[in-house]
């Protein structure tokens, strides 16, 4: 059964957040957890005025800038880390994060631990964060604008004693005559920043160190420990200037003037990422992280990327081995192809990585290797090497996996025993088989496939959608699981119960978890970090409530699963469609599928049944309608025949949807209940759907959209047992 969507082209209200998709609530969850400063105590408003110390805010800010000024010309960079470590502060770092932190440390006291995880806190001239780790898969995300601070006296190395700031550095040493920083302060959108200019730019240089320096950065000559170069586009179109290949080969961001007034405007520094000059130079990029497009670009970007890695045997695409007849190398049952994913939200981090040992007939052994971020391939490490020994290229294929997860090889390989390592990558554990997205049908084949079919005309088009390559990519695409590096499409069942067991455990948790506050969000941030190195994800993001687990964890696992499920279901259908691959695939289904005609007494009930359980729903100015396409009769090994079902008692005919790409497995195999819990039903069809699954809820009437409005309901007739239980309110779920 086919079910449309229909749209009208007026703009969406508010109440269309009913339907987002999993980015933007992400992305709107995002924008929400800003950091809120602790309320002060009625004790605290009263005893100062609201002011800390009794000083007003203005004049706290005020004082501190000065003690800067004094200070900083008097000490050098390896005394205030010397002061930094002897008051037991992190000391590392450039000269200019030293001396941020120390003259931080000096007027206000020394940091006191995370109250979190006991890590470190440090100060960037913003906030105050912790860089400790959490757990083996996370860092500590603690951030605060009022950090706790030792209360006892601050350490003075002799030779700061002995100087001639002696005075001033021991003005704050006592905790009693030390301000309070003011955590309702604005802060300056360049505050610990150093930023170089080059170029014609639309002011004069002068201009903009002034007003660099009057929103809390510096402006340096030298293209040594910058935060960004600010240049002319006009410098990359005649080559640049020493300056700017100095940036370039030593990592430093060039970015534009945009960058600058846009920060200025917003009162933020803005991703330096957005205002690139120069990455756009390199070869086969556009120059922008797909993490840092908007949502449609990148989707955009992935949905049409070829995928680079099909499976456990694939070669991956950019080493052009595959041209030559490139193969796995497997020795004594192992197949030496891995991936791996790390996902450290709190660092920034969501990081892939490829090894490969490719046998080329005629030629030596071929080690590859490419590590890097997401939808940054210009930036990323990369190298093919030959190798003329077998061994020796084992050896270095076994020293690379242990150098990138810090585990033994033999171990993983034979008997999957992996221990995850802070900071270090986690294998994603390929099949053996071709991924849908390299393995489906293609636009251009699907007419042919369906022509040269030996079933029935409108049977041979039902498979005909269900293995093409199309559902599949859309279905990863809305997930944002759709990376072209990593066969999601193609995981073991090792990897998938691994997800599962991380999922329930984490469900569990949240069910007896009495924290709340930051150390809630760290356990939160964990299980997301766990998460999306397990399911390697575009666009990961942080959890915050049950139904994001059901929308975007359960629903994407069970996506997963079913979509592995339907990759060894086509298999390859990349080349000719002469020998009916879609006959194979239906044959593989194990289940007689067949068309109702439209004129019969079934389909006019069934047509009517849709008719009497379905609700209209109308979001603002949209309008959401369903129609009847076509109907099928599915008899599948799987599920009780309906003779059987005939038999048993309190029978009723149920709605049951779930996505597109999860049908080939539910029909091979019958529906599974929810991996997470059962869905609230009742979208659209009030009276009559139930959601079998975590997808059908998460995919919001089979997530159709303008330009796919067709999508699949199963009815099915279901027997609810011997008993009914009538309850009054919902059981609660997890």
């Amino acid at each position: 059964m086919k079910v449309h969507e229909t749209r009208s082209h007026a703009h969406a209200s508010s109440d269309e957040e009913k339907v987002m998709t999993r980015k933007q609530k992400a992305e709107n969850k995002t924008q929400e957890a800003t950091e809120t400063p602790p309320k002060k105590t009625k004790q605290e408003n009263n005893d100062n005025g609201g002011h800390a110390n009794g000083k007003r805010s203005g004049d706290v800010t005020a004082e501190f800038e000065e003690f800067c000024k004094s200070i900083e010309g008097q000490l050098s960079a390896e005394q205030m880390r010397e002061i930094l470590e002897l008051n037991g502060q992190d000391s590392s770092g450039s000269d200019v994060a030293v001396v941020t932190k120390c003259l931080d440390m000096l007027f206000y006291g020394p940091l006191d631990k995370c109250p979190v995880c006991n890590g470190n806190l440090e100060f960037d001239g913003k906030r105050y964060s912790c860089k400790g780790m959490y757990s083996e898969w996370s860092t500590c995300t603690f951030r605060t604008k009022d950090p706790p601070r030792k209360q006892e006296p601050t350490k003075l190395p002799d030779s700061v004693l002995n100087s001639p700031i002696s005075d001033l550095a021991k003005r704050y040493q006592d905790p009693s005559h030390r301000p309070r920083r003011d955590v309702g302060a604005a802060v300056k959108p360049f505050t610990g920043m150093t930023i170089s200019l080059m170029g014609r730019l639309s002011r004069t240089h002068q201009y903009w160190r002034t007003t660099i320096e009057k929103h809390g950065g510096k402006v340096a000559a030298s293209p040594i420990g910058l935060t960004c170069l600010v240049a002319s586009p006009a410098e990359r179109e005649r080559g640049g200037s020493s300056k700017l290949v100095e940036a370039m080969e030593r990592g430093t961001r060039v970015v534009s003037e945009a960058w600058l007034i846009d920060s200025i405007e917003k009162q933020e520094a803005q991703p330096l990422e957005a205002y690139d000059l120069v990455t756009d130079l390199a070869p086969d990029s556009k120059g922008i992280p797909w993490d840092k497009m908007d949502p449609s670009e990148e989707a955009i970007e992935s949905i049409a990327a070829e995928l680079k890695l099909y499976g456990k045997r694939g070669v991956y695409k950019d080493t052009k081995l595959q041209e030559q007849g490139g193969k796995m190398l497997e020795k004594d049952g192992i197949l030496y192809n891995c991936a791996f994913s790390l996902c450290d939200q709190g660092r920034g981090m969501n990081h892939y990585c490829i090894m490969q040992l490719i046998t080329v007939p005629d030629s030596n052994l071929h080690l590859y290797y490419k590590k890097g971020k997401v939808g940054d391939d210009p930036n990323a490490e990369e190298r093919l090497e030959e190798w003329t020994g077998v061994d020796n290229a084992i050896k270095e294929f076994v020293r690379l996996f242990e150098e990138v997860t810090d585990n033994e090889f033999e171990p993983w390989e034979g008997e999957k025993k992996f221990q995850k390592k802070p900071l270090k990558f986690y294998p994603i554990d390929m099949d053996d088989g071709v991924e849908v997205r390299h393995g489906g049908l293609g636009m251009r084949q699907l007419g042919v496939a369906a022509a040269h079919s030996k079933l029935d005309p409108v049977v041979a088009n039902f498979m005909k959608v269900l293995c093409s390559q199309e559902v599949y990519r859309y279905a990863l695409m809305e997930m944002g699981l759709d990376a072209p590096d990593l066969p999601i499409g193609m995981l073991s069942n090792v990897h998938l119960n691994r997800c599962e067991e991380v999922l329930q455990q984490f469900i569990e948790a949240v069910k007896s978890t009495k924290e709340t506050g930051q150390k809630a969000e760290a356990i939160w941030t964990d299980f997301s970090n766990r998460w999306f190195t397990l399911m390697h994800s575009l666009r990961p993001f942080i959890f915050r409530d049950n139904q994001e687990i059901a929308d975007h964890a359960a629903s994407s696992f069970e996506a997963v699963r079913d979509i592995t499920v339907a990759s060894h279901l086509i298999g390859d259908m990349s080349g000719s469609t002469l020998d009916d691959p879609l006959s194979d695939c239906y044959e593989k289904l194990a289940c007689s599928i067949s068309a109702l005609e439209k004129d019969s007494d079934d389909y006019k009930m069934i047509v009517n049944y849709l008719e009497k359980t379905y609700e209209p729903v109308k979001l603002g100015d949209i309008e959401y309608g369903v129609s009847v396409d076509k109907i099928f009769v599915i008899e599948s090994n799987a599920q009780p025949s309906l003779d059987e079902i005939k038999k048993l008692p309190n029978k009723v005919l149920l709605w049951c949807g779930t996505r597109s790409s999860n049908l080939l497995r539910h029909l091979q195999k019958g529906f599974l209940p929810a991996s997470c819990s059962l869905p609230v039903p009742g979208y659209m069809f009030g009276r009559a759907i139930v959601c079998s699954d975590a997808a059908a809820e998460a995919a919001r009437y089979g997530f159709t959209a303008v330009d796919r409005p067709e999508g699949f309901l199963v009815l099915a007739v279901a027997s609810l047992g011997d008993q009914v239980t009538e309850l009054k309110k919902p059981p609660e779920v997890g």
